[in-house]
């Protein structure tokens, strides 16, 4: 598989808040709960936690992926003493096509003495990440910066419906020779806006931040 994400990196699907969800199959109870992880970090406190949480499991199997929904530049899984391959890696293949991104599950099993077989494990450790992602609550992480607009006076109308079709916000205003107007917006559009305010201005605006 491509370690290229599948949508923006800037802007994309994360976990809203924890989902859990629980099934049972042949008397072995299945519990996944997922989180978001920003980092490998967060996805490794995660575990820690769910690992003390339910310290009496018989496995805490889990996989995660930061970044952008299906890039696997920063993964990690693990089976955690069941048969290889049979729990992390299934887990992990449904994150990755989940279309979420920073997003880190473990899957807790309580034996139920009965043996489900290798593909057995594969669909029980696969679908209890289903059963958890279908009542996963999700928002939008969204990369921001910081722009300082410098403008002529007689721009400023212009200039603010520019912002707002650019989802910029403004953060703060101050009037001298000329205005200048400190701006929040998703990174993806700084370049547009950028353009947009030289355009409306026939360059004589300056445009600061991100690199300038």
């Amino acid at each position: 598989m491509s370690d290229q994400p599948t949508s923006d990196p800037l802007r994309y699907p994360v976990p809203a808040e924890r989902a859990r969800a629980e099934l049972t199959i042949t008397r072995s109870r299945f519990i996944c709960t997922i989180a978001r992880a920003s980092t490998a970090e967060e996805a490794q406190a995660f575990v820690r936690e769910m690992n003390a949480e339910f310290a009496d499991a018989t496995h805490n199997c889990w996989a995660y992926v930061v970044g952008p929904p299906g890039s696997t530049s920063r993964i990690g899984m693990s089976d955690a003493g069941e048969p290889h391959g049979t729990a992390g890696r299934p887990m992990l293949t449904v994150l990755l096509h989940s279309g979420v991104g920073d997003i880190a599950a473990v899957v807790t099993r309580y034996y139920g003495g009965t043996k489900l077989g290798t593909g057995g494990l594969v669909k029980a450790y696969g679908g209890a990440v289903q059963d958890a992602l279908a009542i996963l609550e999700r928002t939008e992480r969204v990369e921001y910066a910081m722009l300082r607009l410098t403008l002529p006076y007689a721009a400023i109308t212009t200039i603010r419906r520019i912002l707002s079709a650019h989802e910029a916000t403004l953060e703060s205003e101050s009037y001298g020779e000329s205005a200048e107007l400190d701006i929040k917006l998703p990174r993806a559009h700084v370049d547009a806006l950028r353009t947009a305010v030289l355009d409306a201005t026939a360059g004589q605006a300056r445009v600061s931040g991100e690199g300038d």
